[in-house]
């Protein structure tokens, strides 16, 4: 299982970027790009809500049990 994290999604998103700004595209090759771009848009904001939750969570933990041992999903 892969281990990713959340500076390969903004390589990923930024490689998005430059293929989308490639002028060598022609309009079909522009369209495909564009309907991928939406679908990593949509990923992308799912992931970045899972890591907002992830981090509350974290904060929350830190407050209610300070010298507990945090649950795997919780750890920096």
């Amino acid at each position: 299982m892969t281990q990713n994290k959340l500076t390969d999604l903004n390589n990923h998103l930024f490689e998005q970027i430059e293929r989308l700004n490639d002028d060598a595209l022609n309009m079909e090759e522009l369209e495909k790009e564009i309907k991928r771009a939406q679908a990593m848009k949509g990923i992308a904001e799912k992931i970045i809500d899972n890591a907002n939750t992830v981090i509350r969570g974290s904060q929350l933990y830190d407050l209610d049990f300070p010298k507990a041992t945090k649950p795997k999903m919780l750890e920096g």
